[in-house]
């Protein structure tokens, strides 16, 4: 982020400052090209535009001074310097990186001894009840060895994959040894290997003391979040240090809907907010520019320690910093050559970067607050707009369009509600995200006052959860759009056409007209097709991977769920589409992790009146997990027998089987499954669970005659034979 813009005056008497743009973006694109080739297409690369560069100025030197050939010629060799150094920086990575010795030992998949140093926090990528869970961080080679071979000293970074004890602590810059087994990665970085292991780690020291002190701080983030509503308490931490592993997912589907999900990574923005508070005290306090430059450079250096000072943390840190050099150099737009330098020396330290959509979206946010910004707020100023109204305007909107053809090629979706969203966010961001700091910061000594202000922060990142929500939820606050890089590119080429376009009257006009048009066009198409769900629906199998979640209505806002996926938010998001506030009767057909590791989903936010499960509860990890969920969700617990109905509002539920307990059978818990018949509104569906050959067999040969008709078959075991 940047100072705010400089006057209307300022902005429409001076040009902006690009001396430095081209080569940012010429060593940007070339670093993120080699990432894709190889070290030989690099250097080759880096030698041609060398080359020509040494050319084109040995050509330029005898040319006229003043002449705008010359100048525009000179400008060319800069960016050709910059396509030198960004891929030379990236071929010399990518030499370590696919060096011979530890390419032959991923080719071959062996089992490897490892010494890693971590690079950033462990996530949990995977996990559900009976299984292990695993986690996934970067981390940095000092040495490997095969048994019995020597050993291969290397800088090379990896992907690590672990499952089992003593992962999910570990804290950047720890070093460990670990064994396990390696595998080629999938390409387009710097990762040389995926090391698989199944071991707990050997730790050999302690993290740096950074890294403990922000471990403390954000630990007791979490835990002054613990008392709070699952939303905002989910939240909060990623507003303030990034840190997602409590966000509900069904939260954070509704915010990329919106385009709201920068705010749940640490960004520029995150960093000008707190340096900002620091800057408001001094000012208010008469401090001159340097002492509040050096007040705000504390604050800074704080709040990196606090989010962890990785890779990631260090680009939205120099994108706050740019703010401070225009601080303390008095020149507001020195921001804009700031932020190419800035581009420049981070791509050049770690050409990954190249390829980061976070990255990216710090940049173009930046670029867009400084370059888009000021001249759509002076010109909502000359039309009569308020001050006020127009920064608040202009800001959300040119920081939106700056990113938009990068969230477009992630999403495949471009929002239209962005804007307005992130317009209503502004007020809730500041506040949230200073008095998040704040209850960090005073965890450690005060953890009855961090939960309290937490309590405070909880209510602006409320309205930020409310916002999304009903956003996401708007007919036709989404389109469709190509993703990937060709959808980026696509979206890049209308927006900076457009761009150029309404410099036209007519054309502005012209844009507003057919604009008009659209929403008056398409507006009342959506809003008379509801869309999701369609009106008189009867059944939906929810999307939750290998599993099953069979939601049938009970009536408004009510609905009896059957199995709840192997993870809660998948459930939970397709409840919260379907409108259901209210769950009757939640069905478990049997425990195992595909049918029941998202039973919190199914609680989450709605009430629950019971939960019907079978008689035998194996596994019992399974079991275990519902019975807790019905406990803390004041739900009853209900066992059933074949032959029972159970008539819940326009449901009615007959139980087919099992018709007495399987045993010795090559899944006793698939095929003690219950099977179900439903029917709603004169539509019968059959619902077999995981019920395999032996359970069916059972079934038929006692069902009554046309018990086993329906309408509508969810095929057993996920359709397996």
């Amino acid at each position: 982020m940047a100072d705010p813009p400089p006057s209307e005056s300022d902005s429409r008497r001076a040009p902006l400052d690009l001396r430095l743009a081209g080569v940012a973006v010429a060593t940007w694109l070339s670093a993120l090209a080699v990432l894709h080739l190889s070290v030989r297409s690099g250097v080759l690369i880096a030698l041609v535009a060398g080359a020509a560069a040494l050319a084109l100025a040995a050509h330029l030197s005898h040319g006229a001074r003043r002449s705008v050939v010359v100048r525009f010629g000179w400008i060319a060799v800069a960016v050709l310097l910059g396509v030198v150094c960004g891929s030379a920086a990236t071929a010399a990575r990518l030499a370590v990186r696919d060096a011979a010795p530890l390419a032959e030992v991923v080719r071959s998949g062996a089992s490897v001894t490892a010494r890693l140093v971590v690079r950033d926090d462990p996530r949990q990528v995977s996990g559900a009840p009976g299984r292990p869970a695993m986690q996934m961080f970067s981390a940095t080679l000092s040495w490997l060895s095969e048994p019995g071979t020597r050993r291969i000293e290397t800088p090379a970074r990896i992907l690590v994959l672990a499952s089992g004890p003593g992962w999910r602590d570990l804290l950047p810059g720890q070093r460990l040894n670990a064994t396990g087994r390696l595998a080629a990665p999938r390409g387009g970085d710097l990762t040389a290997a995926v090391l698989s292991v199944n071991s707990a780690p050997v730790r050999l020291d302690e993290p740096p003391w950074v890294q403990r002190a922000a471990g403390s701080l954000r630990a007791g983030l979490q835990r002054a979040c613990l008392p709070l509503a699952d939303e905002p308490g989910g939240l909060l931490p990623g507003l303030v240090v990034g840190d997602t592993s409590q966000l509900l997912a069904a939260v954070e589907d509704d915010f990329k809907a919106t385009g709201l999900t920068h705010l749940t990574a640490v960004s520029g923005s995150n960093v000008a907010i707190v340096v900002g508070a620091v800057l408001l005290l001094a000012r208010w306090a008469r401090a001159g520019p340097w002492l509040a430059a050096v007040l705000c450079g504390v604050a800074l250096v704080g709040f990196v320690i606090l989010v962890r000072p990785s890779p990631s943390v260090v680009r939205a840190a120099t994108m706050g910093a740019i703010g401070l050099v225009a601080l303390a150099a008095g020149r507001p737009r020195a921001a804009l050559p700031a932020l190419a330098a800035a581009v420049i020396v981070l791509v050049l330290a770690d050409p990954e970067l190249a390829g980061d959509a976070g990255f990216a979206l710090s940049v173009l946010a930046t670029g867009g607050l400084l370059m888009l910004a000021p001249r759509w707020r002076d010109g909502l100023r000359r039309r009569g707009v308020p001050p006020g109204l127009a920064e608040a305007l202009a800001v959300p909107a040119a920081a939106q369009l700056a990113c938009g053809p990068v969230v477009a090629g992630i999403s495949g979706t471009v929002s239209l509600v962005a804007v307005p969203a992130n317009l209503l966010a502004v007020p809730a961001i500041a506040p949230a995200t200073v008095l998040g700091v704040l209850a960090a910061a005073v965890s450690p000594i005060w953890p009855a006052g961090a939960e309290f202000v937490a309590w405070l922060a909880s209510w602006p990142a409320w309205w930020l959860v409310v916002i999304a929500r009903h956003g996401a939820r708007l007919p036709g606050g989404t389109l469709p759009w190509p993703g990937g890089v060709p959808g980026a590119l696509l979206l890049t080429v209308l927006t900076v056409a457009l761009l150029v376009a309404v410099r036209r009257p007519l054309v502005r006009r012209l844009v507003a007209v057919v604009g008009v048009a659209v929403v008056l066009g398409a507006l009342p198409v959506r809003l008379v097709a509801a869309g999701w769900p369609p009106t008189g629906w009867v059944v939906v199998v929810c999307a939750v991977g290998q599993g099953d979640a069979v939601v049938l209505p009970a009536g408004p806002g009510r609905a009896v769920v059957v199995d709840a996926g192997p993870e809660p938010g998948a459930v939970d998001g397709c409840l919260r589409r379907l409108g259901v506030r209210e769950v009757p009767l939640l069905v478990i057909s049997h425990f195992h992790a595909d049918h029941v590791g998202g039973v919190a989903g199914v609680f989450q936010g709605r009430r629950v009146d019971a939960v019907l499960m079978p008689s035998t509860t194996d596994p019992d990890s399974g079991g275990d997990v519902v019975r807790a969920a019905a406990t803390d969700g004041r739900a009853s617990l209900l066992t059933t027998v074949a032959g029972a109905r159970h008539p819940i509002g326009g449901v009615d539920l007959l139980v087919l089987g099992p018709p007495y307990p399987l045993a010795g059978t090559r899944s006793d818990s698939n095929n003690n499954s219950l099977v179900l018949s439903a029917s709603v509104a004169g539509v019968r569906i059959l619902l077999p669970g995981d019920a395999e050959t032996e359970e069916q067999h059972a079934i038929l040969a006692r069902a009554a005659s046309g018990q086993l008709r329906a309408d509508v078959l969810k095929v057993a075991h996920h359709g397996s034979a």
